[in-house]
């Protein structure tokens, strides 16, 4: 598939999906672009349903705003604002610890580096990327498993993990799309490219797609 195709295929898919809520983590970064919030809230969702994400967001950020006001919280205080997310309690200790890591080695700023952020406590490819994307509109693709999974049923890449799909995107997904493309693919992957039994019959890029690897479909 070349890039005249892909550019197609995202124009159908943004069109399909205007009138779908977007991901907590979007939805927070066209309110404001505060990188603290979009990296806290990335490390909330991890293996967390987004309405989920978004109540104990909200809570918790109604406790604490800033690195310095969320260390002077007890890790308990955290784990009964962020509970039912998946793995609340590791979640606490990570937020207390990068939050540390921000006032001691950044001046409580968030670093608009990749490599940067991935020194920190449960700072993955996934939430660095999103930072730098959606945080600073820098050259981030973040690749989770809907990314993955779309990207390599269109037939664009042909890869075996997320992070083999996050640098083959580098290498050819034209740098105009790299911002917004896991926002649409996440919210393609939740309504209509579906993990299992995808809804092939009502989607909008069905004509351009291969439907590589997809056995059974609705």
């Amino acid at each position: 598939m070349d890039n005249i195709a892909i550019g197609t295929i995202i124009g159908l898919i943004e069109a399909e999906l205007e009138k779908k809520e977007l991901p907590i983590v979007t939805r927070l970064a066209e309110e404001n672009h505060d990188p603290f919030e979009i990296l806290i809230s990335t490390l909330l969702s991890l293996r967390t349903k987004d309405e989920v994400t978004a109540v104990a967001t909200a809570r918790l950020f109604a406790l604490a705003k800033t690195p310095s006001a969320m260390v002077e919280l007890t890790k308990e205080e955290i784990r009964k604002a962020i509970y039912p997310v998946g793995f609340y309690r590791n979640k606490a200790e990570t937020i207390h610890s990068v939050c540390r890591t921000l006032i001691d080695r950044y001046d409580s700023r968030v670093p608009d580096s990749i490599d940067e952020l991935l020194t920190m406590r449960g700072v993955g490819r996934k939430t660095a990327n999103l930072v730098v994307a959606l945080g600073f509109n820098g050259p981030g693709i973040c690749v989770d498993v809907h990314v993955h999974r779309i990207s390599n049923r269109l037939g664009y890449v042909h890869t075996k993990n997320p992070e083999e799909t996050e640098f083959a995107l580098r290498e050819k997904l034209p740098t105009q799309y790299w911002i917004k493309y896991n926002t649409l693919m996440v919210s393609f992957g939740r309504n209509i490219c579906r993990p299992v039994s995808p809804h092939c019959s009502i989607c909008p890029v069905f004509d351009y797609c291969p439907r590589v690897g997809i056995a059974k479909s609705r």
